[in-house]
């Protein structure tokens, strides 16, 4: 029997998922693409969810999609499902209810890169490198470039994107695609300590929030804030929100439901 794709684990409210491809620098092929949107869906669906967390196994987060794989099937119409079916697992993660946060050692590269662009969060040990790679074998990082440049500015963006050369972990979190940069030694329990302070917050909050932040940041600024102010008027009924203010006024702890 073959490994899984993607090794999934849940301790809690919390889900791991790794990709599982090593001997190939978790390169995205199109049945591990599959495999991802499959898992991000059947989460989508699991309220008991929290958390989820993306990582990479061997020595890489990912190092981009299956070039190999890509090369044996030079038709359009492949192409097109292809980089679509990519593009639908970045907007899956950006449409999960919870968090994701992407967990990066080693290299992350080209839509390997792009993965850490669509995360909500991205902690990254001190000795990952970043790059949009695929000018390097004269194909521009397009559908990278669209979760790179909602992440660093269009300058870095579009220089990462000209030259295909690598930016440190430093780099990455000074232009603000990553959260923290940490010793390899610190990144699980940096990743630990981040997910405990998800955690700990109100589970109906945290959901129209993501979903609010993400959709606020595509409209204008007077929409934006009409969408906001819905939003916050209706966290305002929850019952969780009702809890977190009674115990704030009571100097406790809230027990979310």
């Amino acid at each position: 029997m073959t490994d899984p794709l993607v090794l999934h684990t849940r301790t809690g409210g919390r889900v791991d998922l790794v990709l599982n491809r090593a001997d190939k620098f978790n390169a995205l092929s199109e049945e591990m693409l599959a495999t991802l949107r499959g898992e991000f869906q059947a989460i989508a669906n699991d309220t008991s969810v929290r958390v989820v967390v993306l990582s990479g196994s061997g020595r890489a987060f990912c190092a981009g999609h299956d070039l190999a794989q890509m090369a044996g099937k030079r038709r359009l119409d492949y192409y097109r499902q292809l980089f679509g079916d990519c593009a639908r697992v970045m907007e899956a993660i950006v449409a999960l209810p919870v968090p994701v946060i992407a967990r990066i050692h080693g290299v992350a590269t080209a839509a390997g890169c792009q993965l850490v662009g669509a995360c909500d969060l991205a902690i990254a040990a001190d000795s990952a490198r970043f790059a949009v790679s695929g000018i390097n074998v004269g194909l521009f990082c397009s559908t990278p470039a669209v979760a790179l440049s909602r992440n660093v500015s269009a300058k870095r963006a579009f220089e990462m994107l000209v030259t295909g050369q690598f930016i440190n972990a430093a780099t990455a979190l000074d232009w603000g695609l990553i959260n923290q940069s940490v010793p390899v030694e610190e990144l699980d329990t940096a990743i630990d300590t981040l997910v405990h302070a998800i955690s700990a917050k109100s589970p109906d909050a945290i959901r129209r929030g993501k979903a609010l932040f993400h959709a606020q940041r595509e409209v204008p600024r007077a929409q934006a804030y009409a969408m906001a102010a819905e939003v916050m008027a209706q966290n305002m009924m929850d019952e969780n929100t009702a809890e977190g203010i009674e115990a704030f006024l009571e100097k406790r702890t809230p027990v979310w439901k």
